[in-house]
């Protein structure tokens, strides 16, 4: 039986890969072309489907619910991925790769916290892979996972993992998703080569596994980071207009997306702009269309984008700059939940949970914590000018984008990687 493992290698470009010499040497590599927006849940859906975010549906990393008028971000479900993925007809383990509830692959493991009624948070995973992953290498460090803590260690545990899978149970498709390159790189406007080495060795563990069961190596990456000094507050903007409306409370103030005429769900360097009244779109976008920061905006279709999920119209951010999810004027009136770690919470992406106000704050809430007390690690800065890194928009040179290596001759287009896929695992003749 052929055996294929996908190394999914988050922000690996060409530029970098002179410092990865283990993922090198995995075969031929290429440039290929992402869909817009280059965010992870869209890219992979992308890769799994061969289909376009107009077909597939997951339009961004988060969306309006229109049915219940909530913002939602990081979904685990399978079945938010509209057509087969191609790892439906294999034996597959699937670590770490999103879309991993409720999924085919007979083998796996996703990260899962347990909420409590009054609050509380323990974190954890699913395992169904069979090997008790969290008894043989700990707990799964889920601050390095995200957070102001994020770097090498979550991404060194999965990889063990994987190796872990694959050796016991000798999948005939593996699904390994690293992290690593997201962090430093949305953090520092330069590229460290020893990041790209930290998440090459830690690929290695990965490689070695698949050598002994037999499995070639492909790897993938979803986008590139380019450097960025622009924050641009979408929200705010149409908050001055008068078309986005909150409401005020003792935790702050809370956007109201049914109520309002417009307001925009932040994704990196796009945004949905959702418009409640059809006759105020042209008004709604030329306004943004003159809001420094802002390259264009554009109707869903413009991006294959053109499904019910997507906002009215699309904005892009210019190179050097990205769209913070930032309702409130005044910080004083932030939600309790802004200056969190809390990806479900929020109605956009927020890059500053990669940082931290104070560690002896950090330390003192930890107490708090471990004294059963009610607690709030509110310790994530409210400065959208510490982000120097961002992704969405189609880079202007390949060497900045994604990339794809392996045998023969790799896609050109993340949408060819089905057909690549099953190409290479199609029995020997």
């Amino acid at each position: 039986m052929t055996k294929l493992c996908i190394l999914n290698i988050v922000g690996l470009t060409q530029k970098l890969l002179r410092h990865a010499p283990n993922l090198a040497a995995m075969g031929n590599h290429r440039p290929w072309t992402s869909p817009v927006p280059a965010v992870t849940c869209t890219s992979q859906a992308t890769m799994l489907t061969g289909l376009a975010p107009r077909d597939h549906g997951v339009v961004g990393n988060g969306w309006l619910y229109r049915d219940t008028q909530e913002i939602r971000f990081w979904q685990q479900a399978r079945t938010l991925v509209e057509g087969d993925v191609f790892y439906d007809r294999y034996k597959t383990a699937k670590m770490f790769w999103w879309f991993n509830q409720s999924t085919t692959a007979k083998y796996g493991a996703t990260p899962k916290p347990h909420y409590g009624c009054d609050g509380s948070k323990v974190f954890d995973i699913l395992d169904w892979s069979g090997c008790n992953l969290t008894d043989r290498l700990g707990p799964f460090p889920f601050f390095g996972f995200w957070g102001p803590a994020a770097g090498i260690a979550s991404s060194e545990w999965i990889a063990k993992a994987t190796a872990i899978v694959m050796r016991e149970k000798q999948p005939q498709l593996t699904l390994c998703y690293l992290p690593h390159l997201d962090y430093d790189f949305q953090r520092l406007p330069d590229h460290d080569p020893a990041r790209v080495a930290e998440v090459d060795a830690a690929a290695a563990k990965v490689i070695e596994a698949a050598g002994e069961i037999g499995a070639q190596v492909v790897v993938v990456s979803e986008y590139g980071l380019v450097p960025v000094d622009t924050p641009v507050g979408i929200n705010q903007v149409l908050r001055r207009n008068e078309w986005l409306k909150v409401r005020r409370g003792p935790f702050g103030e809370i956007m109201l997306p049914g109520e309002s005429d417009a307001f925009a769900v932040s994704d990196h360097q796009l945004a949905h702009v959702y418009v409640r009244r059809p006759e105020l779109i042209p008004t709604v976008r030329k306004t943004l269309e003159e809001t420094p920061g802002v390259a264009s905006v554009v109707s869903p279709g413009d991006l294959q984008l053109d499904h019910p999920r997507s906002g009215e119209l699309i904005a892009l951010a210019k190179p050097n700059a990205w769209f913070t999810y930032y309702y409130w004027l005044d910080d004083a009136n932030a939600p309790d939940f802004a200056r969190t770690v809390d990806i479900h919470r929020k109605p956009g992406y927020d890059p500053c949970e990669l940082f931290m106000t104070s560690k002896l704050r950090a330390a003192g809430r930890l107490a708090q914590k471990k004294a059963g007390l009610r607690y709030k690690m509110d310790v994530i800065p409210l400065d959208p000018t510490l982000v120097r890194g961002s992704h969405g928009v189609l880079p202007a040179h390949h060497s900045d984008g994604p990339l794809v290596i392996g045998p023969g001759e790799p896609p050109e287009n993340m949408q060819d990687f089905p057909s690549y896929v099953e190409q290479l695992l199609a029995p020997s003749s």
